[in-house]
């Protein structure tokens, strides 16, 4: 007998060119996305799927910024199914992270440097950042079987 809950996340959707206060010249892109998809999930543990993507800015300093906004209520980290089932959402400016800075929806998280020296990390590191997508085991007990999904837009912005 097998226990678990078929939960689908299409989550990872948009990339985009930022603009923010920053100079006028500074630009910002994250590419390398690709959907996540969690497939069964068992109530045993958090249940994470994490990849690395390219996060480019030429601001002086690297630096950039990073607002993430779910498709749930307000904007919320939530997957549609037969109850909103929420996730987290975690960002390392390094690839090859299972973890990182948590986000909160709709909200910049500051102060992330990139490695990339290429806006499509076409040469130099292949990617320069770290995104983790988490179901924690609580939420999941309280989710009815059936299929889940929803979008993440992703935006950063020069700093």
């Amino acid at each position: 007998m097998t226990w678990g809950k078929s939960l689908i996340g299409g989550a990872i959707a948009a990339a985009m060119l930022a603009a923010a206060p920053a100079q006028a010249a500074d630009k910002a892109r994250i590419t390398g996305l690709s959907d996540v998809n969690f497939g069964l999930i068992a109530f045993t543990g958090d249940q994470s799927i994490s990849q690395s993507v390219c996060a480019y800015s030429d601001s002086s300093t690297k630096g950039y910024s990073v607002v993430a906004t779910g498709s749930g209520s307000g904007g919320a980290f939530e997957l549609s199914g037969a109850v909103p089932l929420p996730y987290d959402v975690l960002w390392a400016d390094s690839a090859g992270q299972t973890g990182g800075s948590a986000l909160i929806a709709g909200t910049a998280s500051s102060g992330f440097t990139s490695t990339a020296s290429q806006q499509f990390c076409n040469s130099g590191p292949p990617a320069s950042a770290s995104l983790t997508i988490v179901i924690r085991a609580a939420t999941v007990g309280s989710a009815g079987a059936g299929s889940y999904s929803g979008t993440l837009q992703l935006m950063i912005a020069p700093e």
